[in-house]
């Protein structure tokens, strides 16, 4: 198996000082990119640069807001050590299977190491055809653009394995959608692009020695402690499983709905990857739906984990010419490890009610309470962030119920169930004012509801762009109490409401 380290050495020793190129996916067999040159901007202006991530990837933030820096996050020049390529994958879209998809609108410019040694994909998303784009433009408009900053950094802040923003730029044209529309590119970060739809694209086309080429890379880049197990393809595996479960738990507690949860969605990784037609729920319902173009509710809310695991089952096909001794011992090996999922999962997404409702310790009928309380929430159009986080004070002082009652269509109905609340939580020794902070830590303030994500853009798409970067200001900060930004906390009045999200092609 060949390490990334004795892959990067062969990598150009050029790289520039201030975006300090690392590369390995480049030195991987042709098979898997197509090597490419990013499309040009006619008018390039910065919209902004995520400061923060730029000094944690060793790239001087200033470097990024001059001119010098802006062509190259724009595409219009390509810096010393990068090596832009479209990376090669297929999927499954709403269960049907496309041999070939890949990067039809983004191109990889390199890999980066940050400070503490972590290895870091930058990519360009919006700039320009590659062979992949099946028709399109390959071009990205600006609304995409910051639909994408500004949730992706915000399940960073809400502690949530994401793909990240480091800068949104300005084209300087326009791109034809159902309208002319402002052009933009985006500079993602990612632990990898690495995908379900990766591996499917090799075992589509029975190609058994790069998939092995393809699963030594992912699991020397992501999961090294897999190399030791006597079966290394099924301890990555099982690694892949218990990651992505335990992603699927956590969009459950925040209520969020990733819209597209296709297998070329679904980062190996573990992480939160592709941002378009996305929502964070207002009103609490299990079947909520955003995307215009799921129509039969496939990825609804409370479908999230099922269709996780359904993706990682043809994770597990394209492993299986790979895993143990014979056809038979390695379908054996990935029906037991698909099984742990709903282990992993249950146990993640118990963990986190308990945590949400002010829990330390573990009661036989916790589930059941945190199940109820749902169920009413939804019976009675009870806001789900508001909702939790009105608990904490309640959790502290009985004074306070009016603040969660207030959230119900029915109050009567928060009463009942918080009787039973306080009976569980009487049986924990722990002072009230901690658990009130406790909670407050598991229970978010701010999240990017709709309404303001669509006002931002609007405003953008009018060349304003103070509620942008107000917006992605106070996300940063989804857990604090900070009176001066309450409207934010508040949901969508009458006539507000975004009943549906689109996809950013």
């Amino acid at each position: 198996m060949t390490s990334l380290t004795e892959i990067s050495r062969s990598a150009p020793a050029d790289a520039a000082a201030f975006i300090p190129f690392d590369n390995t996916y480049a030195r991987l067999p042709e098979a898997f990119y197509q090597r490419v040159t990013p499309a040009t901007a006619p008018a390039p202006g910065l919209l902004r640069v995520n400061d923060a991530l730029a000094r944690q990837l060793r790239i001087d933030p200033q470097f990024l807001k001059s001119p010098e820096g802006v062509a190259i996050l724009s595409g219009n020049v390509i810096a010393p050590g990068s090596e832009p390529i479209a990376q090669a994958y297929a999927g499954h879209q709403f269960g049907d299977f496309v041999p070939q998809l890949g990067d039809g609108r983004a191109i990889l410019l390199g890999e980066v190491v940050d400070a503490a040694g972590r290895r870091y994909d930058l990519q360009l998303k919006g700039s320009g055809r590659t062979r992949f784009s099946r028709g399109g433009d390959g071009r990205a408009a600006l609304g995409p653009v910051i639909r994408e900053y500004i949730v992706s950094e915000a399940m960073a802040a809400l502690g949530i394995p994401t793909t990240r923003s480091l800068a949104a730029v300005l084209t300087g044209e326009n791109v034809i959608r159902e309208r002319m529309l402002p052009g933009g590119v985006l500079t993602r970060v990612a632990s990898s692009h690495l995908r379900v739809g990766t591996f499917q694209y090799f075992a589509a086309r029975g190609d058994v020695d790069n998939l092995r080429v393809l699963a030594d890379y992912a699991i020397e880049r992501h999961y090294p402690e897999a190399r030791s197990a006597e079966d290394p393809y099924r301890a990555f595996y099982d690694a892949v499983v218990a990651a992505l479960a335990r992603l699927a738990a956590r969009w459950m507690l925040v209520g969020f709905i990733h819209g597209v949860l296709n297998t070329d969605n679904t980062a190996i990784a573990g992480e939160t990857i592709d941002y378009g037609p996305c929502a964070f729920m207002d009103a609490y319902h299990p079947d909520k739906v955003f995307s215009s173009i799921d129509h039969f509710g496939r990825y609804a809310f409370a479908n999230q984990p099922a269709v996780i695991k359904w993706n990682l089952t043809r994770f597990a096909e394209t492993l299986l010419p790979l895993m143990a001794d014979g056809a038979d011992k390695a379908i054996e090996a990935a029906n037991a490890s698909i099984r742990l999922f709903n282990d992993h999962f249950n146990r993640a997404y118990l963990a986190g009610l308990r945590q949400k409702l002010g829990l330390a310790s573990e009661g036989e009928g916790d589930f059941e309470l945190a199940s109820d309380l749902l169920a009413s929430m939804a019976e009675n159009q009870a806001d789900f962030t508001l909702t939790f986080r009105a608990l904490c004070e309640a959790a502290a002082d009985p004074k306070c119920d009016p603040g969660v009652r207030s959230l119900f269509a029915n109050p009567s109905a928060f009463d009942e169930w918080a009787v039973r609340w306080r009976q569980r939580l009487s049986l924990e020794e722990r002072p009230a004012e901690a658990r009130r902070t406790a909670m407050l830590a598991a229970n978010p303030m701010f999240i990017p509801r709709n309404h303001r994500i669509e006002a931002a853009i609007q405003d953008a798409e009018a060349g304003h762009f103070d509620k942008f970067h107000e917006l992605v200001e106070v996300l940063a900060h989804p857990y604090d109490d900070r009176p001066e930004f309450a409207d934010y906390a508040k949901p969508p009045a009458p006539g507000e409401e975004v009943r549906q999200t689109f996809c950013g092609t």
